[in-house]
């Protein structure tokens, strides 16, 4: 069964959300959903969630799903507010325990949060199998980016996460805290030998200059023209070429106020005594 698919692209971080849906007036799945974040304000607002809001009730569809494909560093989720709009499970990869793990030092968060992906209603299993409506889905299990990565396969249709990008922009980087280049290859590497028309869904998109933002490609087009990772580039060529590139690359704008918030499924601090929450920003931590 084909999947419909309508994607809504922030171009403040480069995040696209995906609804994935069988046909108006059935259940669906929200992949990835954006609050916007003001860091030099601190301020957040529902500006792109509301625009998934209207989209599923225009559709009168169902919310089953409110999936994570990792514990994005360029944004914050927005899927406690789509859950109390809209409905709709929680979920994300059953690694969010390492990474959970991982960073708990670096927050030092008082009372200490749970490691166990208890904040998430689901955690996938690798591989699991699951339904959104009478759409079959499998949650497939991509580490690399992060060891908890997920790519979501609905029919001929996979998002991929932070895998991979426009064949333009290659793949993602590995220097996160469990992030593993190695492993990035042969996560890519499964991906691409699926049939060679299967639709391809980025998570992001930076496109170069004179480009507009693109996000649908096909597993031929990432096989024949992927920039770090077509056919023919061996592991270890890879690797090296991943290792060098992600030592120059700077530390994503929101990584320290994202991590914290989706790691504990997008679920804000709690108000302090003068009615604010704050966010903790770690000096010389990472």
């Amino acid at each position: 069964m084909t999947p419909q698919i309508q994607a809504f692209h922030d171009a403040a971080t480069g995040t696209v959300t995906y609804i994935v849906y069988e046909a108006d007036g059935s259940d669906c799945a929200v992949i990835d959903p954006v609050l916007d974040y003001d860091p030099k304000s601190g301020r957040t607002s529902t500006r792109s969630a509301d625009l998934v809001v209207d989209f599923v009730r225009a559709r009168r569809l169902n919310c089953a799903w409110l999936l994570e494909t990792h514990a994005h560093a360029d944004h914050l989720s927005a899927a406690p507010y789509l859950a109390a709009q809209l409905g709709g499970r929680s979920a994300i990869g059953a690694a969010i325990r390492g990474v959970q793990h991982a960073f708990a030092g670096v927050f030092h968060q008082q009372p200490t949060p749970a490691q166990d992906g208890s904040q998430f209603d689901h955690l996938f299993e690798a591989d699991e199998e699951f339904h959104i409506g009478r759409l079959a889905a499998r949650a497939l299990h991509v580490p690399g980016h992060t060891p908890a990565d997920l790519a979501y396969q609905v029919g001929d249709a996979v998002f991929v996460g932070d895998t991979l990008f426009m064949p333009d922009v290659g793949t993602a980087r590995c220097d996160f805290p469990g992030g593993c280049a190695a492993a990035l290859y042969r996560s890519v590497r499964r991906l691409l030998a699926l049939p060679a028309a299967t639709r391809l869904f980025m998570c992001h998109d930076y496109p170069p200059a004179g480009r507009a933002a693109r996000w649908e490609v096909t597993v031929a087009e990432q096989r024949a023209a992927n920039i770090h990772i077509h056919d023919g580039v061996s592991e270890a060529d890879f690797v090296a070429m991943r290792t060098a590139r992600d030592a120059t690359l700077d530390m994503p704008t929101l990584i320290l106020p994202a991590i914290q918030v989706n790691i504990n499924a997008g679920q804000l601090p709690a108000a302090e005594e003068n009615g604010v929450r704050y966010l903790k920003i770690p000096l010389n931590a990472i």
